[in-house]
């Protein structure tokens, strides 16, 4: 079996009545959504729910896993003691995702009695559980629990124990649904309860823009910085959930979104359609384009001679584009380079030489040495050739990238679908400021598309 269901949901307390107190009608949008997650959840069919919290027990460099036979809680903590809850844990799928974060080299801790008593963390579940859980309840669920705190791991590491999961739920052919609880921004408006910060805004905009395309790859590289800012609650759940749905086709609905309590409350429903048997795995089982850039950066740096061609190359391979090729290390830009139009015989040329710009070229970076190579992870952009366009009403910066040239041939790019461009005003602005140009220096236009591969 595996992944049958997947869902993002927030964990205020103040949408359980009982807590409430008619209070939860000042986010009516979100308690409608709950009861909508919920049923389908219910017709998904799964037999155990793993729920991610940042609530829990959280390790910075482990993620933990309770196994304890039965884990309980209650909303004592909000007045409300009479809504309370007893689960019983899915011990063999605990142990089975545990066992299975070590083949995906994720450090995992076993929680049972001895750990949560050496460790001094508490053992009852926290509301990043039971919020969502009172809506599963109200919905007529009776599923065991598998319960994970929340890691200050690297995302990679993060998405890896996403994909840990569905390794242990297919391994056991298990119907699991996974959850990641998470609220967003605690920085929306002046009575936010982390006080204000206008990144707040902007971060939830493009968690929920992301969520709702399914660009979670996307989602894991937005600036830590940023997301610090914000004030946020739960990014990293959803890292962790990216992960397990990393093998399959999903159709991202968002439910809801709702700030105005100061806290990013999404809804979501990842809608999983089964295994996409064209999913690559960011760790290990990259795209034919991202392993070439890889190889080629790391022969480069390793032996200073450019790698060869492969001796037979793919069709998608084989023809002239051009390409980015960009590096991330410990999911911050590490260098981007690459080409317009094509400047050699094929793509599989072009990105191998974009590669070793990259990394070594690029005027903002000190080049790649041979120690940083594990820690670096590699995304390619394949263009589409450029059009010209008469107005910037033909532009959307969400699938094409600009160019811009001036009547002095100076000319700057930028590439679509990029963290804090919104708008195509915004694109066109910071277009022109690569070419060294002003906001109002007249330009000529064109457009491309890419497709980018991880």
């Amino acid at each position: 079996m595996g992944i049958v269901w997947a869902g993002i949901a927030p964990h205020p307390p103040l949408i359980v009545p009982e807590i409430g107190r008619g209070g939860e009608g000042q986010v009516a949008a979100t308690v409608r959504a709950m009861e909508q997650l919920a049923a389908s959840l219910k017709a998904s069919g799964a037999e155990t729910v793993v729920i991610t919290s940042p609530h829990g027990p959280v390790f910075r460099d482990a993620v933990a896993v309770a196994q304890l036979p039965e884990v309980s809680g209650d909303f004592a903590d909000f007045r409300a003691a009479q809504v309370k809850f007893n689960l019983n844990t899915d011990e063999e799928l605990a142990a089975a995702i545990i066992t299975a974060c070590v083949d995906e080299n994720v450090p995992a801790l076993g929680l049972g009695p001895a750990a949560y008593r050496r460790y001094r963390v508490a053992s009852r579940l926290d509301h990043g559980v039971l919020v969502p859980w009172y809506y599963f309840q109200q919905a007529g669920l009776d599923l065991p629990l598998v319960w994970v705190g929340m890691s200050l791991l690297a995302p990679d590491k993060l998405q890896a124990f996403g994909q840990a999961v569905d390794q242990a739920s297919r391994r056991l052919g298990r119907k699991v649904a996974f959850l990641a609880s998470a609220d967003l921004s605690h920085r929306l408006t002046p009575e936010a309860p982390a006080g204000y910060h206008p990144d707040g805004k902007r971060f939830d905009q493009l968690v929920v823009d992301k969520v709702r395309r399914g660009d979670f790859e996307g989602l894991l590289r937005i600036d830590p910085d940023l997301a610090e800012r914000a004030g946020e609650c739960g990014w990293r759940s959803i890292m962790m959930l990216s992960g397990a749905v990393a093998a399959y086709k999903i159709e991202p609905e968002v439910f809801s979104y709702e700030g105005s309590l100061g806290v990013g409350y999404l809804v979501a429903d990842l809608k999983v359609q089964g295994v996409d048997k064209n999913a690559t795995n960011p760790r290990g089982r990259e795209s034919i384009y991202v392993q070439l850039a890889r190889q080629s950066l790391e022969t480069y740096v390793r032996t200073g001679r450019r790698l060869p061609l492969p001796a037979s190359l793919p069709t998608e391979l084989a023809q002239p584009a051009g390409a980015f090729v960009t590096l991330y290390k410990r999911e911050r830009l590490r260098g981007c380079i690459g080409t317009i139009l094509p400047s050699e015989k094929n793509l599989a040329a072009e990105i191998i030489a974009n590669a070793i710009s990259a990394g070594t070229r690029d005027p903002r970076f000190s080049p790649v040495v041979p120690e940083e190579l594990a820690e670096i992870s590699y995304s390619v952009d394949v263009l589409s050739p450029p059009e010209p366009i008469d107005s910037p009403s033909e532009l959307d910066p969400d699938r094409y990238g600009v160019i811009v040239r001036s009547g002095d041939g100076r000319t700057g790019l930028l590439l679509p679908q990029l963290d804090g461009v919104d708008t195509v005003e915004q694109q066109v602005k910071i277009a022109k400021e690569k070419a060294g140009l002003r906001p109002g220096d007249k330009v000529t236009l064109e457009r491309f598309e890419v497709q980018r591969y991880y």
